[in-house]
């Protein structure tokens, strides 16, 4: 197995594994919801290609004019594990920099799924840490604002077994993250933490964190879709037994939104199946954006269409290809941006 293909089984597992205050530093996102009328800015996360650029038939260099030309979408969010490891080759970053400024797009995000960055033992916790430098480094140089990270082991995730301890592993995070913060700050990067799966789908243990490092570069990247806090054990150890997995314990979306969003730097609008009206079938879109628009977010809402990496394991599911997600999603949030404007 390649490390790219491993890379993918991990991606893939997390993705499975999410399936369906007053702040304490300052945030761009947030802003006096009396300035203007309630808006934001469409922009697409590269996993909604999964199964593409998996396939082959689609690759890194691919994502910025499929966004442009596809879809008229001009802000960008990448995943890590698309770049093949090729993060710290400048030629491929420049060709890729170079495609994007010709096409006039935007770069915003990394999606970094990388080491542990909360790992209980300090030694691997400071190698993660580190790793993640040159994921800070590559952004930086492409023109995001971001980078996005995860607390905790995605083995553990995709193998069903349970987190770290929560009381031990919000005292490493907040390390880790810590650390990692102020390398990033050199470079005014932020680096925002998903609800993604684990301990981080308790969003008061992940609120906890925010609050303990308390820098203006930290923040939160609210997911749709991730609140599982318990999967059913698959039945066999890869792809089709994770997807066969079911949920069985969920902390509430809707609340855990709420408290996310006074640390929110992004929004990833998670979908997955559609209804006849265009409604998205898990999450109810203009209930999850009166919470957000009370909020006073004004930033970025990604599209993140899993559907269609989830119908090349259940072709019966009724999911949309990719393309046809990814335009049903814009829709979607263009109709509810207008309804809430």
């Amino acid at each position: 197995m390649t490390q790219s293909r491993r890379e993918f089984l991990n991606q893939l597992g997390l993705a499975a594994a999410g399936m369906s205050l007053s702040t304490a530093f300052p945030s761009s996102t947030v802003a006096n919801t009396t300035a203007k009328k309630f808006s934001f800015d469409i922009s697409l996360a590269e996993f909604s290609f999964a199964g593409e650029l998996m396939s082959g038939k689609m690759t890194n260099m691919d994502f910025p004019a499929r966004a442009k030309n596809d879809f008229g979408i001009n802000v960008l969010e990448y995943v890590s594990m698309f770049f093949n490891n090729k993060h710290t080759d400048q030629a491929y970053l420049k060709e890729l920099k170079q495609r994007c400024d010709d096409l006039g797009l935007k770069n915003n995000l990394i999606m970094v799924d990388g080491a542990n960055i909360a790992d209980l033992d300090a030694t691997k916790r400071q190698q993660a840490v580190e790793a993640h430098y040159p994921w800070v480094d590559a952004a930086r140089y492409l023109g995001c604002s971001s980078i996005r990270v995860n607390f905790g082991d995605t083995s553990k995730a995709i193998s069903g077994a349970a987190d770290d301890p929560a009381s031990e592993a919000a005292k490493t995070a907040a390390d880790g993250y810590h650390k990692l913060l102020e390398y990033a700050a050199k470079s005014s990067m932020n680096v925002i933490v998903e609800n993604h799966f684990g301990n981080s789908t308790d969003i008061d243990w992940l609120v906890g964190i925010l609050k303990q490092v308390n820098m203006p570069n930290a923040g939160l990247l609210p997911d749709f879709g991730n609140f599982c806090r318990q999967r059913s054990k698959p039945e066999s150890n890869d792809i089709k037994g994770i997807m066969g997995t079911k949920c069985i314990q969920e902390y509430d979306r809707y609340e855990g939104v709420k408290k996310m969003m006074p640390y929110a730097k992004g929004i990833s609008a998670k979908t997955h199946k559609f209804d006849a009206n265009g409604n998205e079938t898990e999450t109810d879109f203009r209930r999850m954006f009166k919470i957000i628009k009370d909020a006073g977010f004004k930033g970025y809402v990604g599209i993140e269409y899993e559907g269609g990496i989830m119908s090349m394991y259940n072709p019966t599911g009724g999911y949309l290809p990719s393309t046809e997600g990814i335009k049903a999603t814009k829709t979607l949030l263009e109709r509810v941006r207008t309804e809430l404007a």
